[in-house]
C-alpha cells in the first residue's frame, strides 16, 4: 500500500503519450456532437455528448461554472518602441491588474508600456514573476477595443467564432481561460435535462493561469496552487442541500466547478453561500465531500487537472489513476480529440 501511495504522489506517474494530431485545433461544428467517454463501474462506454441525458436522472443537480473569458491578451510597445505582450490575469481594483508579460525581462519595475495609446506602468513585481500594471484609463474598455481571447498555446489556428471559446451560459467576465468541460453544452441540451427533472445551478470560479501552471516538483506535496476567486450563490447552496436531502447526485461540470464546490463545502456536508479564494490542490488521497459525479475534458500530461480526475476516479471506486490512464490510452487508440476543444469524459461510478 505504501508503494502504491508513493506512486500516486510522483509527477512522472501522470504522464502519457499523445500524438500531436489529436490535439483539437478547433471546435466541432455542433457543441453537443463531441464524443463522450463514460466511465461507469467497470464499463467504459463510447457515446456522444448529446447522449448525456441518458446518464443523469430526475433529482440530480448539474453545477456549471458561469465565468466568462476576458479578451485579456494585449499587444503593445515599450517606451523604446520594442514589442510587449500582456496577459491580464486578475483585476486588483483601481485600474490595476496582475499580468504576465512577454518578454518579462524587458519590463522592469517602473517601465512604461503602451497599449493602443493607453499607458500602463509596471508598479510591482510579484514573487511568481507577474507584474502589477497600473493603467492610466479604463482597462476594461481597452480590452473590449483591442484585446484578444487568450487561447491556449497549443491552439495554433485563428478562431473564426470567438464565442466558441465561451460556454453558452457564460455570464460573469473574469477568466483567462474557459472552463472547457462546459463548452459541449447547448441551450437545447440544458433544456432537455431540465425537462427530465435535472436541476441546474451555477457558481463562478474565475480561471486564472495558476490552473495550468506546470508542476515543477517530482514530489506533488511540494506543489502550491495559486489562489483563484470563486463565488457560490445562495440559490446554488439551497439546491445543493435539497439534492442531498432527497438522495440525488451532485454532478460537477469541470475541474473548476469541482474545486469551487469542494472549497465551499463544510465538514457537516453543507454548502456555504460565500465568496472567497481557493488554492485547493486535489490529487489522489483527497476525500470529496461535495461532488458525486464529474464531467470533464481530456487534460494535459502531468497537470493538476489530470490529478484531480484521478482522485475522483479513486473515490468512485473506478480504479483511480490506473483506470484513468487506461481510459486515456483507449481514447488515443479511438482517435478522440484532446484538450480545450476536444472531447469529454463522464465519471459516474456505479449505476
Amino acid at each position: 500500500m505504501e508503494l502504491k501511495n508513493a506512486y500516486r504522489d510522483l509527477l512522472s506517474s501522470y504522464d502519457y503519450y499523445l500524438p500531436p494530431e489529436l490535439i483539437a485545433q478547433e471546435p466541432v461544428s455542433c457543441r453537443a456532437d463531441s464524443r463522450l467517454l463514460v466511465l461507469q463501474g467497470v464499463q467504459t462506454l463510447q457515446r456522444q455528448f448529446k447522449d448525456l441525458p441518458r446518464y443523469l436522472h430526475a433529482g440530480d443537480l448539474l453545477v456549471l461554472n458561469d465565468t466568462r473569458v476576458l479578451p485579456a491578451r494585449l499587444r503593445g510597445t515599450r517606451a523604446n518602441g520594442g514589442a510587449i505582450e500582456a496577459l491580464l490575469c486578475e483585476d486588483l481594483g483601481n485600474e490595476r491588474w496582475s499580468a504576465l508579460l512577454r518578454p518579462a525581462r524587458k519590463a522592469p519595475l517602473g517601465s512604461m508600456l503602451f497599449f493602443d495609446m493607453v499607458k500602463a506602468v509596471v508598479e510591482q513585481i510579484l514573487p511568481g514573476g507577474e507584474r502589477v500594471l497600473a493603467f492610466a484609463s479604463s482597462s476594461r474598455e481597452l480590452m473590449l477595443n483591442c484585446g484578444e481571447l487568450p487561447l491556449p498555446p497549443y491552439i495554433n489556428r485563428y478562431l473564426q467564432q470567438p464565442e466558441r471559446y465561451q460556454t453558452v451560459y457564460a455570464r460573469k467576465p473574469g477568466a483567462v481561460a474557459a472552463p472547457t468541460a462546459g463548452l459541449h453544452f447547448t441551450t437545447q441540451l440544458l433544456d432537455e435535462l431540465r425537462r427530465q427533472g435535472v436541476s441546474i445551478a451555477t457558481l463562478t470560479l474565475h480561471v486564472g493561469p495558476g490552473t495550468f501552471q506546470p508542476v515543477r516538483s517530482e514530489e506533488l506535496s511540494l506543489h502550491r496552487m495559486p489562489a483563484e476567486y470563486y463565488e457560490i450563490p445562495l440559490r446554488t447552496a439551497q439546491l445543493f442541500q435539497m439534492t442531498r436531502a432527497n438522495g440525488g447526485r451532485v454532478v460537477a461540470v469541470g475541474t473548476t466547478t469541482t474545486r469551487a464546490l469542494e472549497s465551499a463545502v463544510r465538514p457537516n456536508g453543507c454548502l456555504e453561500n460565500l465568496t472567497g479564494r481557493t488554492d485547493l490542490f486535489i490529487r489522489p488521497g483527497y476525500r470529496f465531500r461535495a461532488c458525486d459525479a464529474l464531467i470533464t475534458n481530456f487534460h494535459l500530461p502531468r497537470s493538476t487537472l489530470l490529478m484531480l480526475v484521478a482522485a475522483f476516479a479513486q473515490q468512485l471506486g473506478l480504479g483511480g489513476l490506473d483506470r484513468i490512464l487506461a481510459a486515456y490510452r483507449q481514447a488515443v487508440t479511438q482517435g478522440y480529440r484532446f484538450y480545450s476543444f476536444g472531447d469529454a469524459m463522464a465519471l459516474l461510478g456505479q449505476e
